[in-house]
């Protein structure tokens, strides 16, 4: 970590399982509701920090707490520090032309349908593909009582399909609202998949 006045710190953004908010949902919620739970979740936010400053057990077994670790309102652009708006890590998805599902990425169910081992395998090759993408099968607990899930994925394609919505024309999905299942879009939905699919609908509709 740094001094606070020195001008070349290192920058994060957290988005761990330990400032995940489970206590209830952001949507279909009053007003009031949403507030109370944006409430609790910077308080989360802000209890992980104050344990990464104190408690956090450093590497090499001695000493704890990273003091010199802050917020910074000059990056967030808010007066507390924190993000403007809580991270929604799983969005509405539309029903697509193509839906991309585990037997497509996922390394184990790509070995028993194609046979390969870990060595040999890959994902399912696209013929539409607009993009690519590399993350784990990655979802986290949920405000349902859903528990962590991690599973082993490939290196995969974005097909073109699962931008296109089956009942709305005009439309293109432009971000981890397109064509996945709850499963894929845990690795789907990381922030350069996310651009990489944003690009793409950008030039398709360009080009239309």
């Amino acid at each position: 970590y740094y001094e606070e006045n020195f001008s070349g710190h290192d920058i994060s953004l957290i988005n761990w399982p330990m400032n995940d908010y489970m206590e209830g949902n952001f949507f279909n919620v009053t007003g009031e509701e949403k507030a109370k739970h944006t409430i609790g979740a910077k308080q989360l936010s802000l209890s992980l920090l104050y344990w990464l400053q104190t408690e956090a057990p450093h590497d090499h077994g001695e000493g704890v707490g990273w003091p010199g670790l802050r917020l910074c309102p000059e990056v967030t652009g808010t007066q507390d520090g924190l993000a403007k708006a809580a991270y929604i890590r799983e969005s509405r998805r539309i029903v697509s032309k193509f839906t991309i599902t585990e037997a497509h990425v996922g390394t184990e169910m790509r070995m028993e349908i194609t046979g390969k081992d870990k060595s040999e395998v890959t994902a399912h090759p696209f013929g539409f593909t607009v993009g690519i993408g590399s993350y784990r099968i990655d979802l986290h607990p949920s405000t349902g009582g859903d528990n962590y899930i991690d599973i082993s994925s490939l290196p995969f394609q974005i097909h073109l399909g699962s931008l296109i919505p089956i009942r709305v024309t005009n439309l293109l999905a432009a971000c981890k609202n397109i064509g996945t299942t709850h499963i894929t879009n845990g690795c789907y939905r990381l922030h350069p998949v996310e651009w990489n699919i944003g690009e793409a609908a950008g030039y398709l509709a360009a080009w239309c």
